[in-house]
């Protein structure tokens, strides 16, 4: 079975100030999240998952989904708020989503396959792609335990001149297997050129450049949904009335990791990645496709 690529686009992007999953970044208005898929299609994956909100749903199917209609299988999921496990209630004064771990939940009815996950608004280029889907021909599953896959990249590939940034800081064995995945929080440089940033729990640390990183490029399979609801349980059990808590990907795999539930393999790859958080980002991933077209890598124009 071809893999599935689901696509996290849910958000808003409130520290961009719009929609960004729609803003024209090739030179014939491609966007970030065309360059995406048309590198998973390259690959070899069979059909994507557009996980978005209803609000702005028909905006983006007919600017986004429909330019790959012809081409690919395509669904969508909603992630909604009230989305939530029986017994579970959204919280008065709530409104903020429940994380990115919320948003692959949402997409649980549509994916019955092995499947990636990629953000809507990072491009991570084509051999990240191919890495990942020759994973995907080799995975399974021995002694009651599942693999999963991540691409990392180095932090200092993944920083932003223009504010902090969140990330999953990684930690991997000889064997190329995470062991431990963080979820850090306002990552940026300090005035002494470090990079530094805060764990969940109030902690603030200092992060080597060199140091793996989660971009949320992964790769599981469909036992993952189950995980995901055991533990997204727990997240609510715990954290559920709060109006600010989020329920990440990272956490879940690590917790996972710590369980002897799966493993997590960390793939490497050839590929730059950039990503638009801030309004004065757009210039360097305009240049940065431009001389990815230039060096033969994307077509002028994307078929």
């Amino acid at each position: 079975m071809k893999p599935t690529l689901l696509v996290l686009a849910a958000g808003m992007g409130s520290r961009y100030g719009g929609l960004k999953q729609m803003d024209p970044m090739g030179p014939s208005g491609e966007t970030v999240l065309d360059y995406s898929v048309f590198d998973a299609i390259r690959a070899g994956f069979g059909k994507v998952v557009f996980i978005i909100r209803e609000d702005f749903a028909d905006a983006f199917k007919n600017s986004i989904g429909a330019r790959f209609a012809d081409r690919i299988e395509v669904d969508y999921a909603f992630q909604k708020l009230d989305d939530l496990p029986p017994g579970f209630h959204v919280p008065e004064g709530r409104s903020k989503p429940w994380g990115t771990a919320h948003a692959v939940r949402a997409a649980r009815h549509v994916t019955h396959g092995p499947f990636a996950v990629i953000n809507a608004d990072d491009f991570y280029g084509a051999d990240a792609y191919q890495s990942i889907a020759r994973w995907f021909a080799s995975a399974g599953i021995d002694h009651g335990k599942d693999h999963y896959a991540m691409v990392g990249y180095p932090l200092r590939n993944t920083l932003s001149d223009h504010g902090s940034v969140n990330r999953g800081i990684c930690q991997t064995d000889a064997d190329g297997l995470l062991t431990e995945v963080e979820e850090i929080v306002d990552i940026a440089r300090d005035t002494d050129g470090e990079a530094r940033g805060t764990a969940l729990d109030g902690r603030r640390i200092q992060i080597a450049d060199t140091c793996p990183v989660s971009m949320n490029f992964w790769g599981f399979t469909p036992s993952f949904f189950e995980q995901l609801e055991e533990h997204f349980i727990a997240f609510l059990k715990q954290k559920g009335g709060e109006l600010k808590s989020e329920c990440y990907i990272p956490t879940v795999v690590d917790d996972l990791i710590r369980r002897s539930k799966a493993d997590c393999r960390v793939l490497d790859t050839t590929s730059s990645w950039f990503g638009v958080t801030y309004p004065d980002d757009k210039p360097h991933v305009v240049e940065s496709i431009a001389r990815l077209i230039a060096n033969g890598d994307y077509p002028t124009a994307l078929a």
